[in-house]
């Protein structure tokens, strides 16, 4: 499963298989060459990377669709497949939005509403390089490129570790302070971390979400629940497996 998503996608039956049986939901972070200096460099996908993926979804037959249709792969007449971002990086519009527009694609990102304009602050926390998160002008840009928007919280804390007064705020303030900024129903949310639980995921209801990004694996059915829903990071079997050994590698070195 690790090697299904490479930049040229969709090559064996057993990916084609596993596409047939469910929406799949993308997930990237940064649209950028990973600066020398970065803990961890494979947030980031590079654009000629990334146009090649965008290539190659279209070349095996898939449209775009939005996170509101990503449990209706069996009544969908052409395979469809769902594009997010996470938290909210300038360089996914400045790298990124170009290619989107370019190969027809509609993404949508998850912000993290109280940090536009400001920088990725939970990754500097651990010792990685800040990068620059897009304003409310930048993200007006991105809404009027026909791109969508989704909450990532108020500021990405972790939902699991919080009480449930101070889990709501960052669920249910999130998604007044993007409505009420950009005049837009805020219906997705995605959890910082893809940490939750029954009590995170029962306040994500309440809000009044329609659907929550996880970051467990797979593809998306009428039978996932739609604050469940599953999705694939864009990286090659090589990238992920170099992943998991530089993470291992952080743990023993501390």
């Amino acid at each position: 499963m690790l090697g299904w998503f490479l930049p040229y996608i969709f090559m064996g039956s057993a990916q084609r298989r596993l596409a047939s049986t469910g929406v799949p939901v993308f997930a990237w972070h940064k649209i950028a060459d990973p600066p020398p200096a970065t803990t961890d460099p494979f947030l980031y996908v590079s654009p000629r990377v990334f146009d090649q993926q965008l290539r190659s979804l279209r070349a095996a037959g898939f449209a775009s669709t939005g996170l509101s249709e990503a449990r209706n792969a069996p009544t969908m007449p052409q395979p469809k497949a769902v594009l997010t971002f996470d938290d909210g990086f300038e360089n996914v519009l400045e790298n990124g939005l170009p290619l989107l527009l370019r190969h027809g694609w509609v993404a949508i990102q998850f912000l993290v509403a109280g940090c536009l304009g400001g920088r990725n602050e939970w990754d500097v926390a651990k010792g990685d390089v800040p990068a620059a998160l897009m304003d409310t002008s930048q993200v007006r840009t991105w809404l009027s490129a026909g791109m969508e928007i989704g909450s990532h919280s108020l500021t990405h804390r972790n939902l699991r570790r919080l009480d449930l007064p101070a889990a709501r705020e960052e669920i249910s303030g999130s998604k007044k302070a993007l409505e009420d900024r950009f005049g837009v129903t805020i219906q997705h949310f995605c959890y910082p971390y893809g940490s939750w639980n029954e009590s995170v995921r029962d306040l994500v209801r309440e809000a009044g979400y329609l659907t929550a990004s996880t970051l467990r694996f797979g593809v998306n059915s009428p039978l996932t629940p739609p604050l469940e829903l599953r999705r694939i990071y864009s990286l090659s079997s090589r990238e992920m497996l170099a992943k998991i050994r530089n993470r291992l590698a952080r743990k023993l070195s501390r």
